[in-house]
């Protein structure tokens, strides 16, 4: 694999910073992203992205400053060899950093390695229908996935991935304090609950993580996979249930 330059690098990171909802970087003063623009010299990130010690005159770090010192700490991990060594860049998240609803999906796909932002490719395009169908946009909710790097050829992710990244989802969804968390496939669900119950058992009820109500559903590329087949509209019908018990969480009114 060809070195990527460095301006390209910190690009990419402060492109998906952007599509996470960041508009600035914590420093002693306030740094604006323009992604586009770029100087010629560029600071190390890190330095960017130092946050002052807490002072008694020093206000509380809002969530868009935390969640991009926990990005560049995403963006820094090695803690898995194999993704580490394959991926383009991490996935960290994207959409409104003050949400009602957040969706956990699994891992980044190859298109979503590529953007630096979670569901994006097929699978993105039918969530992006859920999401209009349920009255929703991508703008007022908060996307993620269960790891931050996509692994090789789009396989399931190993337990100790799991574990390894689990600290970064769990700090990622106290930041974003949602009144509701649905859960997009088994990978998901099973990492938030504890469990490894499969997902048709998980589906349809209302669970508790950290004090903030989650409710299970498909995958959207499960949802795929079964098109044409004498499934699809059973499963679809259900995974509509299951957003319709998410939208009630928030006191949301049901689409007809």
């Amino acid at each position: 694999m060809q070195p990527t330059d460095p301006r390209t690098q910190i690009k990419h990171r402060l492109d998906s910073l952007v599509a996470a909802g960041v508009e600035f970087l914590p420093a002693s003063s306030p740094v604006a992203i323009r992604s586009e623009t770029l100087p010629e010299t560029i600071p190390p990130p890190a330095a960017l992205l130092h946050e002052p010690a807490p002072t008694s005159s020093t206000p509380p770090v809002d969530s868009r400053k935390s969640l991009a010192l926990l990005a560049n700490d995403v963006a820094s991990c090695n803690k898995c060899p194999e993704l580490f060594s394959t991926r383009t860049q991490t996935v960290f998240g994207v959409g409104n950093p003050t949400p009602e609803i957040v969706f956990v999906g699994e891992a980044p796909g190859g298109d979503e390695d590529r953007q630096g932002e979670p569901f994006v490719g097929k699978a993105g395009q039918l969530l992006n229908r859920i999401i209009e169908k349920a009255g929703l946009t991508r703008d007022e909710i908060y996307i993620c996935n269960v790891l931050k790097c996509r692994p090789p050829n789009n396989r399931k992710p190993h337990a100790d991935e799991c574990r390894n990244c689990r600290p970064f989802l769990d700090r990622q969804i106290e930041l974003l304090a949602p009144k509701v968390i649905l859960c997009l496939g088994g990978v998901a669900a099973n990492n938030l609950l504890g469990n490894t119950t499969g997902i048709t058992k998980l589906r349809g009820q209302l669970y508790d993580y950290n004090g903030v109500p989650l409710v299970c559903t498909y995958h959207p590329s499960y949802l795929l996979r079964a098109e044409g087949t004498p499934d699809e509209r059973k499963l679809k019908f259900e995974c509509w249930d299951d957003v319709k018990l998410m939208l009630k969480q928030v006191g949301r009114t049901v689409p007809g």
